[in-house]
């Protein structure tokens, strides 16, 4: 049966809405364009030449040049690849000259590459003009592992910190704030104990319906780092929408309330208590929660978050096997042990810390995350994943994404978008809500 256009476009529109919250970063840090201009001067387009900037063999890319000014440019054109540490694997420079109102075009071929991502600087200096685009590309991802290995005790750990939570008692609360509703769907605050009794809250919109049994599909929305999740509203009448603020985020840091560049390493010296244990807990509360409504579809749960949700999201996925469908878009903390030399956040804020604790060391810090690490929990997620990556992201390099991807035993996949940094395309969130309708039946 065809979905209803209609529903499709508005859920397209929620989404977007929900994940544009979820990541709090979205822009490359000096990741540059694909296309630079000097005003009606000089103008550069670098192109990888594959729509998802990944090669089994032999990398291409081509580099175009367009002189609008009345002048000769002389120069030249070069480049310097390096891998995603930044160490030098290969440059080449060559002397051009692009005459007066016209345009040249210079391709280039890089052979004997090791599996693995690349970056790559492409540079003009030319009489009237000089920049530096940046771009990256991969070979052979799916060949990509990660060097550390899962934790022995990983699972016992979690089984563990479920157990926690387990006796805690929730104490579901849900209150209808009447001022926010809308013609068509109600909104309610929700709120629930969570790990160390902590009290956490969210968002919940149903629409309007007479029938009071009728049940909806819940799309179950992640926050970004310390992002402040609202109720979502939209048109749709066949689906229920939760926003979670885990501890420490929006409406719910009543307890946890630290500075922004804090968060992330509160508590981080000892694993039993860092601030994510509890964060992770809270999200698989929501799901009890979910489960404790009759007005919810148990066996139709999205979960879905970018950045800090994207982690969270797979994170969940693993460690609930109710959860019926994930999808992930940039997830922090992959493959943490290799961001290091690699990415500044959140690795700098994490040595910061440690520098202000006379008796815990990196070392020991970078133990504990392994506990936290993304790539640990894909392997034990069983329902199906939609992971979304960008190949000039700053915090999650495409490297440590595909660690996650490849790591991920269930049916799966992932959407690459060559030119973007911490962030996906719109074609991402239309393709995640057919997959959600697909997979739910709402046509």
């Amino acid at each position: 049966m065809a979905m209803d256009f209609r529903k499709y476009l508005v859920l397209v529109f929620v989404l977007a809405a929900i994940n544009s919250a979820f990541a709090q970063h979205n822009s490359p840090v000096g990741g540059g364009t694909a296309e630079k201009s000097d005003d009606a001067g000089v103008s550069t387009v670098l192109n990888i030449n594959n729509k998802e900037g990944v090669f089994s063999s032999t990398a291409s890319f081509t580099f175009d040049v367009k002189n609008a000014l009345d002048t000769e440019q002389e120069g030249t054109v070069s480049y310097l690849l390096t891998d995603e540490k930044g160490v030098k694997v290969k440059t080449l420079s060559k002397p051009v000259k692009i005459g007066k109102k016209s345009s040249a075009s210079y391709n280039f071929d890089i052979a004997g590459l090791k599996t693995g991502f690349y970056k790559l600087n492409m540079m003009i200096n030319v009489s009237d003009y000089d920049d530096t685009t940046r771009r990256a590309f991969g070979i052979r991802p799916d060949d990509i592992r990660s060097a550390y290995a899962k934790p022995a005790d990983f699972d016992s750990f979690w089984k563990d910190a479920k157990a926690d939570l387990a006796k805690v008692k929730p104490q579901f609360k849900v209150t209808e704030q009447p001022s926010q509703n809308t013609d068509n769907r109600r909104v309610f605050l929700i709120e629930m104990k969570s790990l160390d009794n902590l009290t956490i809250r969210g968002w919940m919109t149903l629409p309007k319906n007479s029938n009071k049994n009728k049940q909806f599909s819940v799309l179950l929305g992640l926050p970004g780092y310390q992002v402040t999740l609202k109720p979502i509203v939209g048109r749709e009448d066949d689906l229920a929408i939760i926003t979670l603020n885990t501890r420490g985020q929006g409406n719910s840091r009543d307890v946890i309330h630290t500075e922004r560049d804090a968060f992330i390493s509160y508590n981080i010296e000892d694993k039993n208590k860092y601030v994510m244990r509890g964060v992770i807990m809270d999200c698989v509360r929501a799901v009890d929660f979910i489960y404790s409504r009759k007005e919810l579809r148990h066996n139709q749960i999205l979960v879905t978050g970018g950045s800090m949700g994207g982690y969270l999201a797979i994170a969940l996925a693993g460690l609930d096997q109710r959860v019926t469908i994930c999808s992930a878009q940039n997830p922090i903390l992959s493959d943490v042990h290799n961001l290091v030399g690699t990415v500044e956040w959140p690795i700098n804020d994490i040595r910061k810390y440690v520098a202000g604790k006379p008796d815990v060391t990196f070392d020991q810090v970078l133990h504990n995350m392994e506990y936290y690490d993304t790539k640990n929990f894909a392997t034990d997620v069983k329902c199906p994943v939609l992971l979304g990556l960008g190949l000039l992201d700053p915090y999650v390099p495409p490297g440590n994404g595909y660690a996650v991807y490849n790591s991920l035993n269930t049916n799966k996949k992932v959407m690459v978008y060559k030119d973007l940094g911490h962030e996906v395309s719109q074609k991402y969130k239309e393709y995640e809500g057919s997959w959600m309708r697909d997979t739910f039946g709402l046509f």
